[in-house]
């Protein structure tokens, strides 16, 4: 990766966790996406949930169509199916062959519009047979449900009750543990015993790598600072940095910029999610510059996405400018407008 004080030039990354939502709002969503990412792993909790392969054809030429408004042809989504307790295995195997990138799971209640998510993954395990048979990878929410478990242990206790079984079962079955938020995961992940085979891996937001649980109190609440799973506290926060600017190749770039207008993150029972698809690059490129990793930012965010779901790297290049960018308050979205992540500050880095 060419790199001095003020510029980095690195292989265009991919976003490996992109929430794009559907109808008025993609357009500006995607709009956002494209201006840093070759491709993004697209998440399939719409209303109703993304379940089949027809349903993902068909929310795939949507987003096609709002490409082509953008005029934009160099963006590939990479579609996933929602994993419910009725995924049958010919679902799976059409999967397969439609080139489906992943199947996501979802524990039911776990976050935005997971209603119709897995409660017990015993119901899924022919699916889940299926999957591993035919290389098909499972990206996973990793937190339990039980509301007597503690929001800030919840991932901790998932590793546990579900991961470790999960993994011990199918043991052949490529797993991606999403926007992991503690030392316990990091760990876990970056210790994990697979046999020799690449079977496991973990994606890192950037207000994960960037943030802990204070952000979301200070100076009152902080309502874009809230997402799921939650920030955590500092020393998770520090895990998280180690294991990303490590060169790991089980860690690698996933957003989860998951947008929602302001007035429903600003309300009494807000949404959750952060978005940080405006100025992604640029935040990631200042956590790794805070721990002196700058040239361990290319592999994390264009390299090991692509090599964990045996996918071409891509060839093209982007540049990063440490250049002052100033974070706007508000942004359109559809009809109303949306709270970037640091909005109405200024970060260093900005594409070039």
């Amino acid at each position: 990766m060419p790199m001095n004080p003020t510029q980095i030039q690195l292989i265009q990354p991919d976003d490996w966790h992109l929430h794009i939502r559907d109808g008025a709002v993609m357009k500006d969503v995607l709009a956002d996406t494209v201006r840093q990412f070759a491709r993004a792993i697209i998440m399939p909790n719409l209303k109703p949930p993304v379940t089949t392969v027809d349903l993902a054809n068909t929310y795939r030429a949507r987003i096609l169509a709002q490409l082509k408004l953008l005029d934009v042809d160099s963006f590939t989504p990479l579609m996933t199916l929602y994993l419910t307790n009725n995924t049958s295995v010919d679902e799976v195997r059409k999967a397969k062959l439609a080139g489906i990138a992943a199947f996501k799971l979802y524990p039911a209640g776990a976050t935005t519009n997971s209603d119709a998510g897995v409660s017990d993954l015993k119901h899924c395990h022919a699916a889940l047979e299926a999957m591993q048979a035919v290389g098909m990878p499972l990206l996973v929410h990793g937190e339990v449900t039980n509301s007597q478990v503690d929001i800030f242990d919840r991932e901790a206790v998932f590793i546990d009750q579900v991961l470790e079984p999960l993994r011990k079962t199918f043991p052949e079955l490529k797993i991606v543990f999403e926007h992991i938020t503690t030392l316990q995961a990091a760990h876990y992940v970056r210790d994990a015993t697979t046999a020799g085979k690449n079977t496991i891996a973990a994606t890192i937001t950037p207000q994960h790598l960037l943030m802990n649980r204070n952000a979301i109190f200070n100076g009152g609440i902080r309502p874009h600072h809230y997402c799921l799973p939650v920030l955590k506290r500092e020393e998770h926060r520090l895990a998280l940095l180690e294991v990303a600017t490590s060169g790991n190749p089980r860690f690698f770039l996933g957003t989860d910029s998951a947008p929602h207008a302001k007035g429903a993150k600003e309300a009494a029972c807000g949404c959750a999610g952060c978005y940080s698809a405006f100025n992604a690059m640029g935040l990631y490129a200042e956590a790794f510059e805070s721990v002196g990793k700058l040239d361990r930012l290319e592999g994390f965010a264009s390299f090991f996405g692509p090599d964990f779901y045996t996918l071409p790297r891509n060839s093209k290049k982007i540049t990063l400018v440490k250049q002052a960018q100033n974070i706007p308050h508000e942004l359109p979205l559809g009809s109303e407008t949306i709270v970037p992540l640091r909005a109405g500050e200024t970060i260093a880095w900005s594409l070039g």
